[in-house]
């Protein structure tokens, strides 16, 4: 059994490897003492190793998502080493394979996220005086580049970005790219640099989204950008273990596009995290007012961002005034009360990670869209009436759903009382069109709520 641990664990060599054991996540040698200081949990023995005894700490099965979330917030990496084979059949010892890897950057559990905050994964990839930066939210499908030049601008970005995990080639320098990072504890992995290389990347992208070439996406000619979104997207496939379909686009972003607001700037701004490092007492906690996570979420995205286009503003405030007259606003609160996270919950529906509840809670919004598309349809705005058709209501996959999910599903698959099959590919056919609009609708609804509030 120690000979699997040990050829297992040489393929994760930087990360904490859980072991299951029967009803026990194990963990030994190094991992077992790590894991004992982090998680103040007993430190035993067994058998020997060179005459010595093997360290061995373990966590029960059942708990391990409020050990992981203690050891995420402490930026650690965890590979899930599960039983594969059957005991009762086995010669030696039973199968085991690594099925999930956790890291900081690529979490999906509700349990392990602040569902207000985005948690991005972010790659750089230098290509002389330019810096190419990919981000990516696995758990929206958000997958956006930018091309920035020179370190300081780079730093600007990092700084708005605030990534949860950032890659780089083991070719760059990594003091330029981690240093504004390690201060407070953000977790910078060295990648090889072949990862980053542009034909290579340019393939991987291509065969992912299924084209010919990345001319559709705006960002065929950029080098740096595609090495590092290359990267970015090999790094998600290697953790997740399985297909991930709900990244149906690369967006290319203008740094020009919004203004420009230097790192020192944004933190004295306070914007999202004090200078405590908090999130009280910002401009984004005492604006928010929303119902809902999603709309949490993409206030904090235009806050952190404030954009240059006229247009789009003079768009959204149109909204807000149309919101505001007559106190339309007040009904769509209190429609958005019954809306669940469902940009998370499709994220862990295309990855096959959902449990019964996420399914319950899709079905019940799902519900909820023609109660919201009415009213929609009664104000006096185009973008608002261009959002009501965007929603649509979706009536088969909400019968689908009401169909095969009980009033009160239990937690997980396995305690019975759920039916699955099926779901994944009739439900991803739909997440483009119910996430966008809905998340939008959010955030114009909570600025109806800051009158007086500036968002850009």
């Amino acid at each position: 059994m120690m000979q699997q641990y040990l050829r297992i664990k040489a393929d994760y060599p930087q990360m904490l490897l859980f072991y299951r054991m029967g009803d026990f996540y194990e963990l030994f040698f190094d991992d077992a003492r790590r894991a004992a200081r982090l998680l103040d949990i007993t430190l035993t023995s067994r058998g020997r190793s060179a005459g010595d005894p093997v360290p061995m700490a373990g966590v029960p099965y059942h708990a391990a998502e409020t050990y992981l979330a203690r050891l995420v917030a402490r930026n650690e990496s965890v590979a899930i080493c599960e039983q594969i084979g059957d005991p009762a059949t086995a010669k030696g010892p039973v199968e085991r394979k690594v099925m999930r890897v956790i890291t900081p950057g690529t979490l999906t559990d509700e349990a392990l996220l602040d569902d207000r905050r985005d948690n991005l994964l972010a790659a750089v990839n230098q290509i002389g005086g330019l810096y190419g930066i990919a981000t990516l939210d696995i758990t929206s499908g958000r997958f956006h580049v930018m091309e920035v030049a020179g370190l300081e601008a780079l730093q600007d970005e990092l700084e708005r970005i605030h990534p949860a995990e950032l890659l780089i080639s083991e070719d760059v320098d990594s003091s330029s790219c981690s240093e504004p990072w390690n201060d407070q504890g953000k977790v910078v992995c060295t990648r090889p640099a072949l990862h980053f290389d542009a034909a290579s990347a340019r393939r991987l992208l291509c065969d992912h989204f299924s084209v010919r070439d990345l001319t559709g996406f705006g960002c065929q000619h950029l080098t740096a950008d595609i090495g590092a979104a290359g990267s970015l997207l090999q790094y998600v496939n290697e953790t997740q273990r399985t297909a991930v379909p709900h990244i149906q686009n690369l967006q290319l972003e203008q740094r020009e596009d919004a203004i420009i607001l230097d790192t020192a700037t944004q933190r004295n701004l306070e914007l999202i995290t004090s200078l405590s490092g908090h999130s009280s007492h910002t401009l984004a906690h005492i604006m928010d007012s929303t119902i809902t996570a999603m709309g949490s979420r993409l206030l904090k995205r235009w806050i952190q961002r404030p954009l240059r286009d006229h247009d789009l503003l003079r768009q959204r405030y149109a909204c807000i005034k149309a919101l505001l007259d007559h106190h339309h606003y007040e009904t769509f609160r209190k429609l958005l009360h019954s809306i669940g996270d469902i940009e998370r919950i499709l994220a862990r529906v295309a990855l096959k990670s959902a449990r019964p509840r996420d399914l319950a809670v899709l079905r019940d919004t799902l519900g909820k869209l023609p109660s919201l598309q009415l009213p929609l349809r009664n104000i006096e705005s185009e973008l608002l009436t261009t959002l009501s058709q965007r929603i649509g209501e979706h009536p088969d996959v909400y019968k689908l759903l009401n169909k095969a999910i009980i009033e009160s599903p239990p937690v997980l698959i396995r305690d019975g009382a759920c039916w699955l099959k099926t779901m994944t590919v009739s439900l991803m056919n739909y997440a483009p069109l119910v996430v966008t609009p809905i998340s939008f609708l959010l955030t114009l609804s909570n600025a109806s709520v800051n009158e007086q509030a500036s968002i850009h």
